[in-house]
């Protein structure tokens, strides 16, 4: 009875009404006339074809006033409202459709929830982020300029030096609005990729030539591993610098001292697979799946230490997708951390 039609209903009941009325009449033509089977039929087909119209008519008025509001109103949340007149087919289990809108409608709006729910958290997340990075730079530029206000200005061993610092929390801030304004960018498909054929091995080189000096900061060798001599991908290679220069700058900063970062390549058939490894501290199992967000810091004040704006890794994520690629990571304590990503071959 439960997954039945209004029109199997409808049947079923005329046939127990159109029984009962037919043994009735039945028994009263025994009393007064000679039992007829034909008459008894007659009566069954006549009671059948009545109750059923009634009991269809009656199931269609109850869903028409009863349920047609209910699984209208479900709808349109579902869809959005419409303007035309939702028909009801009474030869289909409506009552089984409703309870089945009902539950893709429950499971649809907590997903969306829930959804909702992780978006408000990260929206508060990145507000105070935002807020606690830009208060640092904004905080000594503040101090600096109190300083030379109060006398500072006219001590010439004072105020260039203080100015010089000024300007390094500006530039900080500068790079940060910089870094937010281009992960706007590529989240909503406003920069357009130059993609192109270029050699991927040079390109590294080039990266490390330019960041050389910070690896003999802290006597890191900086070592790449690759079969071929040339390595040809289609990318954008000013992004993919970027990818390249934000990586190693990471494996240098959480490097230990006197360690080294291996640059690795491997052939994937229609990719490349790159691997910047180094052999620092590593990160624990529960920074990992975060570590691409937006301002999230294993470490707050070695990173404030080291500079940079907190995105790196962010852009880094968003040059990948853009790319149509992925990048990942693996780390242990103690042992350092590999980011991997791949790039479509030339």
């Amino acid at each position: 009875m439960r997954n039945l039609s209004p029109q199997q209903l409808a049947f079923r009941l005329s046939i127990l009404i159109a029984a009962l009325i037919s043994v009735c009449c039945s028994l009263v033509w025994i009393i007064y006339y000679p039992f007829s089977l034909m008459a008894s039929i007659a009566f069954f087909t006549f009671s059948l074809v009545i109750c059923y119209f009634i009991f269809l008519w009656g199931i269609g008025q109850f869903i028409d006033k009863k349920f047609r509001l209910i699984y209208k109103t479900i709808h349109n949340l579902k869809v959005g409202l419409k303007r035309e007149p939702q028909q009801i087919d009474l030869s289909e289990d409506v009552f089984g459709r409703i309870r089945q809108e009902v539950i893709d409608w429950d499971q649809k709006n907590r997903k969306e929830i829930e959804r909702l729910t992780d978006q408000e958290q990260f929206r508060r997340e990145f507000l105070g982020n935002v807020s606690h990075e830009l208060k640092t730079p904004i905080f000594s530029i503040q101090g600096y300029i109190l300083t030379l206000l109060e006398g500072g200005l006219e001590d010439e061993e004072i105020n260039r030096s203080f100015l010089l610092k000024a300007e390094k929390s500006i530039n900080r801030m500068i790079e940060m609005v910089d870094d937010l304004d281009e992960i706007a960018k590529l989240e909503s498909n406003r920069m357009q990729l130059d993609l192109k054929k270029f050699d991927l091995l040079a390109l590294t080189k080039e990266v490390i030539e330019s960041i050389e000096y910070k690896a003999k900061k802290k006597k890191i060798t900086i070592n790449i591993k690759a079969e071929d001599k040339n390595i040809f991908v289609k990318a954008d290679p000013a992004r993919i610098t970027q990818v390249l220069t934000n990586l190693i700058v990471n494996s240098i900063n959480y490097g230990k001292e006197g360690g080294r970062t291996n640059i690795r390549f491997y052939d994937l058939d229609e990719n490349i697979l790159v691997e910047v490894a180094d052999n620092g501290r590593g990160i624990e199992e529960v920074h990992l799946p975060r570590l691409f967000e937006r301002f999230y810091r294993i470490d707050k004040g070695r990173s404030r230490s080291d500079g940079g704006s907190g995105l790196g890794l962010a852009i880094v994520k968003h040059i990948m997708e853009a790319h149509k690629q992925t990048i990942n990571v693996r780390s242990k304590i103690g042992e350092g951390s590999v980011f991997s990503f791949t790039l479509e071959k030339a």
